[in-house]
């Protein structure tokens, strides 16, 4: 089992998240950005490995503006070298890569300019990956979207674009089951319709569901996921106290994790936390992990 965080890792000085306003755009100031993410993206992959996390999810806003259209710059080409490098850290050392879309990427969106913009995204995500040559086991993750009033409608629009996407896009797009509006079963029949693996967040579970177990829940995801498509992917996290339903905590419960691995232990998975305190609870979690012989 493979044990990650998310986009930041605030033990270092640096981000590879880094932008600048729309408005003060220029060539430059792009290429300046993007130079410097990636270089913040090899000190944390650097980090990651001393430290024998070996999953991550890399930041949207690597590239700033890259599906905008004030972006001109051939980035993927100018900077292959180094994200080639990157790539072949990534390999060396078992790396798994994620990425995961912002709010805003809808595919099965009624506006045909949200889908337009949505798809643009995707296909820069998926560029970051292929310019790290990683294999298919590198996924992008995406909601299902909004229900607008008729959710099995709504999923059927996601199956319908789904079919129009990129080939690149495709052998990448994992979708997860959300909190509020598409539980486990209604991702399982997007999967049914496209062959798209399911990425199964253990807390949107415990908001919303059909009354699976969690381990009941993890094989029906865990059987979507096809060789090709590497591990199954899954995101842990629990409720912040004190906070709406759906707030993710600040810090790993150590006891939870604990009581999480034991009660999955026969199965495999490599693990996304969506923890705030990032890779100090990554950390906290390998520890815990390792005492059930989860990890080497």
């Amino acid at each position: 089992m493979k044990i990650g965080y998310a986009c930041i890792n605030r033990s270092l000085d640096c981000s590879s998240a880094s932008t600048f306003r729309l408005a003060s755009y220029s060539e430059e100031r792009f290429r300046e950005t993007v130079a410097s993410n990636l270089c913040c993206l090899e000190r944390i992959f650097r980090w990651n490995e001393e430290h024998d996390l070996r999953f991550f999810r890399i930041s949207s806003d690597l590239i700033p503006f890259a599906s905008h259209p004030v972006c001109g710059v051939r980035w993927w080409e100018e900077f292959a070298a180094k994200f080639a490098r990157l790539g072949a850290f990534a390999k060396r050392h078992g790396f798994r890569i994620s990425m995961h879309p912002d709010q805003f990427i809808v595919l099965n969106s009624p506006r045909p300019e949200v889908v337009e913009r949505s798809i643009a995204e995707l296909v820069y995500h998926a560029r970051v990956l292929d310019a790290m040559k990683l294999g298919a086991s590198a996924k992008i993750q995406l909601h299902a979207g909004g229900a607008y009033g008729n959710p099995h409608k709504a999923l059927d629009r996601f199956v319908q674009i789904y079919k129009t996407l990129p080939d690149t896009v495709k052998k990448r797009l994992v979708v997860e089951n959300d909190d509020r509006v598409f539980s486990l079963r209604d991702v399982l029949y997007v999967n049914t319709k496209t062959g798209i693996p399911i990425l199964f967040d253990t807390f949107h579970h415990a908001c919303r569901n059909n009354g699976e177990t969690l381990e009941e829940a993890l094989v029906e995801a865990g059987n979507t996921w096809r060789k090709r498509d590497g591990i199954p992917m899954i995101d842990y996290s629990t409720q912040k106290a004190y906070a709406p339903r759906g707030a993710h905590t600040e810090s790993i419960d150590p006891d939870d994790f604990d009581r999480f691995v034991q009660r999955t232990a026969h199965l495999e998975f490599d693990i996304m936390l969506e923890i705030k305190n990032k890779e100090a609870c990554a950390l906290r979690a390998l520890e815990i992990a390792r005492t059930h012989r989860k990890v080497e």
